[in-house]
């Protein structure tokens, strides 16, 4: 370590000098790399490195100065978290309905991220040269479900990576207006950002918006409404909510996709079911760094449990 700098070494392998130095350094990502070869922060046979499509410098001796990790803006909170797995690079939580994921206006604590800040205290490496968890993925605040989040800076590359490839396996349970007919199928549109309410999403036409892709299949079937899986093969920001409004089944207690009443009432209180019946169950990829593959389940929250238990009335 030199002047609170930690000094990277080894030897350049072939190809080009970012590539070749990110298969020798896997807890860095090939972005941050490039970050740092523009900051003069590479030397290679003792001199200074500045090209990173350079590809003179196989076998060469290399000197990488990465400075620590910059804090967060956003403050550690002790919020709760329900993790399902955790090691070095991922931790996997089961986030409750009602729990912002990021910062952002109107929501500037409190949140997912101000939780795993407080949870990977000291653990975090450094996403883009910044001591902050790697959202890759969101869910919705009232969407329930599993959550992949990266602690290191390859991880994080690796995972977007499989996020854009859609090399991973997501299902949602979602309980909608309706009984779909037929029982199975596939939804395929754009999506887009809706052109008369631009707090929405829409389905739009072929030449714009985002191809998104949902796999549907009833599980069980009420008398006005139904227990759907939907399994994504595009990750569009509200994917299913957009698309099941589409086919004419909005989610019920969904206010943004939904023009339909929503008369369901749960529990004891008789409290009303006031968020999109959605929840994420299901999350399987393989790990970025070790290549295990993953799979991780999650139990239909409590609410959704019993409003279920009010449809089989």
């Amino acid at each position: 370590m030199v002047g609170g700098n930690t000094i990277l070494s080894g030897t350049v392998g072939e190809g080009r000098l970012d590539s070749a130095l990110a298969q020798a350094l896997p807890q860095l990502s090939r972005a941050r790399i490039q970050a740092l070869i523009a900051e003069d922060a590479l030397r290679v046979g003792g001199k200074l490195a500045t090209d990173a499509a350079s590809k003179k410098h196989a076998g060469q001796t290399f000197e990488l100065s990465v400075p620590p990790a910059r804090p967060a803006h956003a403050e550690a909170q002790d919020i709760s978290l329900d993790i399902l797995f955790e090691d070095d690079h991922l931790v996997i939580v089961d986030k409750p309905a009602g729990l912002v994921v990021h910062p952002a206006a109107g929501h500037a604590d409190g949140t997912l991220v101000n939780a795993l800040l407080h949870h990977c205290r000291g653990q975090l490496s450094g996403i883009g040269g910044v001591q902050r968890p790697g959202i890759v993925h969101r869910i919705d605040k009232d969407t329930s479900g599993i959550l992949v989040v990266a602690k290191s800076d390859a991880a994080h590359e690796g995972l977007a990576k499989l996020f854009a490839s859609h090399d991973i396996e997501r299902r949602y349970l979602a309980i909608v207006s309706g009984v779909p007919a037929p029982p199975s199928g596939t939804v395929r549109t754009q999506i887009g950002r809706s052109t008369t309410n631009r707090k929405k999403m829409a389905v739009l036409p072929e030449n714009k918006g985002r191809h998104a892709v949902t796999h549907y299949r009833l599980i069980e079937a009420f008398a006005k409404a139904a227990l759907v899986e939907c399994r994504l093969e595009t990750g569009r920001t509200h994917q299913v909510r957009v698309h099941m409004a589409h086919i004419g089944h909005p989610l019920i207690g969904d206010s943004v996709y939904s023009n339909r009443q929503n008369p369901y009432r749960i529990g004891p209180n008789r409290s009303k079911f006031d968020r999109q019946a959605l929840h994420a169950a299901a999350l399987g990829f393989k790990h970025p760094i070790s290549g295990e593959t993953l799979l991780f389940e999650s139990r239909l929250p409590e609410d959704m449990q019993l409003l279920l238990s009010e449809l089989r009335l």
